[in-house]
């Protein structure tokens, strides 16, 4: 007897591989490209943010602390330091950077009680470079604890009016 002979079926290919739907990890790689730089993105803003009132913050306190620059020289200084903080917190800075006189006052007694800007000693950032007479130390001392107030309590309250601006 002879053995039979099969007759086998020729060579089979697999189907070429399809680019859809891709494997999972392609699919963490994209998710991370998008989540990647949007978190960097934030992180940086919320780094420059925060790094901004500190370095108002300690510029203040230098500026209290110079025993080189009389009382004139300080008011100058802490008007121009009051007002780029504001420009920087504020939530349309092209309003604020044009803001004098009482308006100027006013923007900075917002969120503080009493007004102490337009009827306190605070009055002195509007008008006191035109001033024949210097401010005593006294009402010196006064202004710079009313600044640091104002960047305690009132830098929080404008970025959320900033945040509610932008999410409208």
């Amino acid at each position: 007897m002879q053995p039979t002979q099969l007759e086998l079926k020729g060579l089979h290919l697999p189907e070429a591989l399809s680019w859809w739907p891709p494997a999972w990890g392609w699919w963490l790689v994209a998710v991370a490209a998008v989540l990647v730089p949007a978190l960097l993105f934030a992180w940086y803003r919320r780094l420059t943010r925060q790094t901004a009132v500190k370095t108002a913050k300690k510029l203040l306190a230098a500026l209290k602390q110079n025993p080189d620059l009389d009382n004139g020289q300080k008011l100058r200084e802490l008007s121009v330091l009051l007002r780029r903080v504001a420009i920087s917190i504020a939530p349309d800075p092209s309003q604020v950077a044009g803001l004098t006189g009482a308006r100027w006052l006013a923007f900075l007694d917002q969120g503080l009680p009493d007004a102490p800007f337009n009827l306190g000693v605070g009055a002195a950032l509007a008008d006191g470079p035109y001033r024949r007479s210097v401010l005593g130390d006294a009402q010196i001392a006064q202004l710079f604890t009313l600044c640091e107030a104002w960047l305690k309590d009132c830098v929080p309250a404008y970025r959320r009016a900033k945040r509610q601006k932008k999410s409208l």
